[in-house]
C-alpha cells in the first residue's frame, strides 16, 4: 500500500485571512471620526482670592505682624498693618490675597469689591492695580556682581515618616565635602504645586494694597453676598461664599516629648480639610561644620518645602494616593527619636489643605458645538498652617530644647505660699517663660540663619536659606543658659 501523500496548505485561504483580519480591525467610519471638542475661551475676567488661616502656636493673633512670607513662602509684607502675600506667610491670624484681571483694561483698574458685613470691614474693598517700577541695579531681583565662593562645610541629613524610631535605610545625607555641586539640587528635590491663585502681576487690580492695608479680625467670615464693580467688569459679577469657603479652624497642634526623645505630634482634626501635611528642621554648628536636620511626616521622601502652599484637589488627591499627605482622619504623628538633639533651635511647619471653589458665568454648555465663552471665572482656596518651634505646645509651654531633661508629664507648677492658686513664684535668676521662649525662638532663629543662610544660602539658599536663613540673617550671641530648675 502506498503511503497517503500529505496534505497540502491551504495558502489561498490562509492568505484569504490575512487579508481579512486587518479589514476586521478597521472600526466602521463612523468610529474612527473624532469626537468634536469644545471651543472653550478664557474668561473676559478672573477674580481670584487666598484665604488662610495662620496659627503660631505660643503666639497670639497679630494681623498687623508684619508677614514672615518671605520665610517659607513668596509673599512679603511691607511697611503698614496689612500687606498682599499675608497667605503665604505664618504670620498668626487671619489673611486673604485677592487679585483681579479683565481683557476689557489690559493695564488693570480700580475695582470695588463688596463684602458681607462678617468681614468687619464691609462696606467694600478697594482693588488697586499693581505699580510696576524700573528695578536699579542692586535691588531684589536684578542680577549683581557674582560674589566669591565659599564652599559650604557640612551635612543635611533627611529622615521621613510618621514613626518613634528611625527607619531602616534613613537618613538621607549629602555632605558636602564629598558630593559635586551638581547634585545639591537634586538632593531636594520634591513635589510643588503649580501657581493658580493671586499674584501681585503687572495688569492685575489686588486687595490689599496702599490704599488700604486694614486687617482682618481673629472672628473675621467671608460667608455671604460678593460683588465687584469698576472700569471693565462686567456688570453680573456677583457670587456667594458658603461657610465651605470660609476661613479654616486654627491647628491646634501639641507637642509631647523633648527634642532628645521621640517627639509625639497630635491635633484636633480641622473641618473641611482635605489632608494634612508637617515637615520640621533645625540646624547647628560646631568647629565650623554646619549640620542641619529635615524631616517630613510624608511616607515617602519629600522635603516638602513646595507643599506648604495651596494645592489643586487634583494635586491632594495624587499626593494621598502617594502617601505624601496624610489623610484627613488622621490627628498625631511622630517625629523619629533623637534626629533634632543636636539642634541648636528648631521650626515644625503643619498645613491642613482646605477647599477649592471655582466658578463661571454663563455655566458650560453641555452642547459641546456651542463654545464656551465665560464672562468672569472666580477662584477660592483655602488652607490652615500652624508654625512652632520644636518642643514649643500651643500654650508656650515646652521641653528643654536641646540638652537636658524635660519636668515630668503632669508635675505641677510650684507655687509659693500664700500665692493665688494657679501662680508660680518668680524668681531674680529665672527669666519669664515667655522671654524664655522668645529667647529660644530668636537664638534657635539666628543659628540657623547663620548655618544656612550664610555658609549655604548661596548653594542651596532657594530650599533652604530662604527657610531659616531669613529668620536670624546673622548669628548673634546667645543668651546665657536658665537654671535647669526654672519654671518653662
Amino acid at each position: 500500500m502506498s503511503p497517503t501523500p500529505p496534505r497540502s496548505r491551504p495558502r489561498l485561504a490562509t492568505g484569504a485571512l490575512a487579508l481579512a483580519l486587518p479589514l476586521l480591525a478597521v472600526p466602521p467610519l463612523a468610529a474612527q471620526t473624532k469626537a468634536p471638542q469644545q471651543i472653550v475661551r478664557p474668561p473676559v475676567a478672573q477674580l481670584w482670592m487666598d484665604v488662610a488661616t495662620a496659627t503660631m502656636p505660643g503666639m497670639p493673633d497679630m494681623p498687623s505682624m508684619p508677614s514672615i512670607g518671605g520665610m517659607f513662602g513668596r509673599g512679603g509684607a511691607s511697611e503698614g498693618n496689612n500687606a498682599f502675600g499675608n497667605t503665604r506667610g505664618m504670620a498668626p491670624g487671619r489673611h486673604v490675597d485677592i487679585a483681579f484681571v479683565t481683557q476689557r483694561k489690559p493695564g488693570g483698574s480700580d475695582v470695588t469689591q463688596a463684602v458681607p458685613a462678617g468681614t468687619g470691614l464691609a462696606p467694600s474693598l478697594p482693588l488697586a492695580p499693581v505699580k510696576t517700577e524700573p528695578r536699579v541695579p542692586g535691588s531684589p531681583g536684578t542680577p549683581g556682581e557674582p560674589g566669591e565662593f565659599e564652599q559650604p562645610k557640612g551635612r543635611i541629613l533627611f529622615y521621613w515618616g510618621c514613626s518613634e524610631t528611625v527607619r531602616p535605610g534613613q537618613p538621607r545625607v549629602l555632605d558636602f565635602s564629598k558630593g559635586p555641586s551638581a547634585e545639591w539640587g537634586n538632593f531636594m528635590q520634591g513635589r510643588a504645586p503649580r501657581e493658580r491663585g493671586a499674584l501681585a502681576r503687572p495688569g492685575h487690580s489686588i486687595w490689599p494694597n496702599e490704599k488700604d492695608r486694614r486687617s482682618l479680625g481673629r472672628d473675621a467670615s467671608l460667608a455671604g453676598e460678593h460683588a465687584l464693580s469698576g472700569e471693565g467688569v462686567p456688570a453680573d459679577l456677583r457670587f456667594t461664599l458658603a461657610a465651605a469657603q470660609d476661613f479654616m479652624a486654627p491647628i491646634a497642634l501639641q507637642q509631647a516629648g523633648t527634642l532628645a526623645d521621640a517627639l509625639r505630634l497630635s491635633w484636633q482634626a480641622v473641618p473641611n480639610a482635605r489632608a494634612y501635611f508637617l515637615n520640621a528642621m533645625s540646624g547647628s554648628e560646631q568647629g565650623g561644620v554646619s549640620e542641619v536636620v529635615f524631616w517630613s511626616s510624608a511616607e515617602v521622601p519629600d522635603f516638602g518645602m513646595g507643599l506648604m502652599d495651596y494645592a489643586s484637589p487634583a494635586n491632594v488627591e495624587q499626593w494621598l494616593r502617594e502617601k505624601v499627605l496624610l489623610a484627613p482622619a488622621v490627628t498625631q504623628c511622630a517625629i523619629p527619636q533623637g534626629i533634632f538633639a543636636k539642634g541648636q533651635g528648631g521650626m515644625l511647619r503643619m498645613i491642613a489643605y482646605g477647599p477649592e471653589l471655582n466658578l463661571a458665568h454663563p455655566p458650560r454648555p453641555t452642547d459641546v458645538k456651542i463654545p464656551w465663552e465665560p464672562e468672569w471665572a472666580v477662584r477660592v482656596r483655602t488652607k490652615s498652617t500652624a508654625m512652632a518651634m520644636l518642643g514649643v505646645n500651643m500654650d508656650g509651654s515646652r521641653g528643654v530644647v536641646g540638652q537636658g531633661a524635660a519636668p515630668a508629664r503632669g508635675a505641677a507648677p510650684t507655687q509659693a505660699a500664700g500665692s493665688a492658686p494657679g501662680t508660680t513664684t518668680a524668681r531674680p535668676d529665672c527669666p519669664p517663660p515667655q522671654q524664655a521662649s522668645n529667647d529660644a525662638a530668636r537664638t534657635g532663629a539666628e543659628v540657623g540663619g547663620a548655618v544656612l543662610g550664610g555658609g549655604w544660602g548661596r548653594s542651596v539658599g532657594g530650599a533652604i536659606g530662604g527657610a531659616l536663613g531669613a529668620l536670624g540673617g546673622g548669628k548673634k550671641e546667645q543668651p546665657a543658659e536658665a537654671p535647669a530648675d526654672c519654671p518653662r
